[in-house]
Formats: C-alpha cells, structure tokens, sequence
C-alpha cells in the first residue's frame, strides 16, 4: 500500500508538469503555425516561377546549347521535386500543430464534432515517432485502413486521443520487444482500422508483438500493474484507457492475446446524434 501511495505521488506530479507542459506547447505550436505557413506559400509560389522558367526556356531553347537546355531541365526539375516535398512535409507538419491546437483548445469531457480517422493517424504516428527517437533503429509497418467519408463523429477528442495513444506505445513497446529477443527474420507489424455504420464507431489497433500471458490478462486494467522496467510504465494507462471508451464514451473496450503471435484493441463507441 505504501509502495502504491508512493507511486500515485509521483504520477500527481507528473500529471500537473503535464498540464504546464500542455499549455506550453499550445502556444509553441500556435507560434509555428505562422511561420511554416510562409514557408508552404512560398514554396507553392517558387514552383510556380519554375513553371514560367521553365516556359521562357523553351521559348529560347535555340539560343542555348542541347547540354545547357538538359543542364537547365534537370535543376528545374530537381528544384521542383524539391520545392513539393517542402509543400508535402510542411502540410504534414500544420497537420500535427492543428491537432495539438484541437486537444489543447477542448474543454475537459467536452464533446465536439471531430474527424475520427485523421485524429487515429495523427496518435499512431506520433506515438511511432516518439519510439523512433528513443531508439533510431525501430521500425515497424504500419498498415492502415481507414473508411473514406467518415463523417465527424461526436467524441471528448482530448481523451479519445489519450486512448490511443496508450494502446499503440503498448503495441510499439509489444513488438520491439518481440525484435529484440527474435532478431532480423521477424517484421513488426501494427494494423490500424478505423470504421464505423453509422450506429456505432468501431477503432481497432493489433499488434504481432510478444502477445500477453494469461497472468497479464488477468491484471490488464488493474492500477499500478505493469510489465515494462521501472521508469518506463506507470501501470496506470489500460485502466483509464478502459476509462475513456466505457465510463466517457459509453462504449466498449475489448482485446485478443496470443502469447508470442500478438494482440488486438478494439474500441467500440455508440454515436451521438
């Protein structure tokens, strides 16, 4: 008892660093948000100026030897290939910032229209990047299949997205694992679908890590229990996952284990009209 009085002291401080934390990088991210604007405008304008080179070059072409016109091509070329992964990266990263804006902005147990598949994918893989910058060696696929035209969905956006995060940093811990001990002939692997018929949401994550034990399963949502080192899992976040999708959003929370081949997270969560 007084190991677990200890514990929840220390997750006490750790949530109120986070809430600092939090509001931190709301306005980080707001400040950014600005100057990387310039940056895909500018791009899209350069590209556009490439275009009118580009026109001005073969309007010219007999004034410049056949090496010089294909010197000319290739940079223009490379330039414009440049300038659209600029685009492509800078988009990717305004994408990021609105959904930290989003999370940071909601209300607690607040529910808001949202879209339910590009707040999924944002929590995959952030959570992925996240692992990838502790240990540059990771790597999984991640398969992805969400349904196309989804309607936003009325959720608590900030705990949904708690929700999956939880579960995928298992699935990314589950299958690094499972890399270690096994070695170059196994290929992590996490799956993400996202649906839903209109009566219900359905959110599924599965993972081919190391699976789980009939013990674990037992003690899954159990508070302070967990199987990661000290310092790596607090034993807390099963338990308020279960939390968000039953007790907030009046759904259902279910898994599948297999000791050695994997596990799957479905999160089944009724829709509010």
């Amino acid at each position: 008892m007084e190991k677990q009085m200890e514990s929840l002291k220390q997750q006490l401080k750790q949530q109120e660093k986070l809430a600092s934390l939090g509001l931190l990088s709301a306005g980080i991210a707001h400040e950014i948000q600005n100057p990387l604007n310039f940056v895909i405008n500018f791009s899209k304008m350069s590209n556009k100026l490439l275009s009118d080179l580009t026109e001005i070059v073969e309007d010219n072409e007999d004034k410049l030897s056949e090496d010089d016109r294909e010197e000319v091509e290739d940079i223009v070329a490379d330039l414009k290939e440049n300038m659209s992964k600029i685009v492509e990266h800078g988009e990717r990263a305004i994408s990021i910032i609105q959904g930290i804006l989003l999370i940071s902005r909601g209300k607690e147990n607040e529910f808001i229209p949202t879209d339910i598949c590009h707040l999924v994918k944002e929590y995959v893989w952030l959570s992925y990047h996240a692992m990838r910058a502790n240990d540059k060696s990771f790597n999984i696929a991640i398969r992805e299949n969400y349904q196309e035209g989804l309607p936003p969905i009325m959720v608590i956006p900030q705990d949904l997205s708690r929700a999956v995060l939880n579960v995928m940093n298992n699935a990314c811990y589950a299958v690094k694992k499972k890399a270690e001990a096994t070695g170059a002939d196994y290929q992590p692997e996490v799956t993400v679908c996202v649906k839903s018929d209109g009566k219900q949401l359905t959110i599924s994550l599965a993972d081919n890590g190391e699976g789980m034990s009939d013990e674990v399963k037992q003690h899954l949502y159990e508070n302070f229990f967990t199987t990661k080192p000290v310092g790596q899992g607090t034993g807390l976040g099963m338990g308020i996952t279960r939390d968000i999708v039953e007790n907030k959003h009046g759904g259902k929370l279910s898994f599948e284990s297999t000791l050695g081949q994997g596990t799957s997270f479905t999160f089944i969560i009724p829709i509010k009209n």
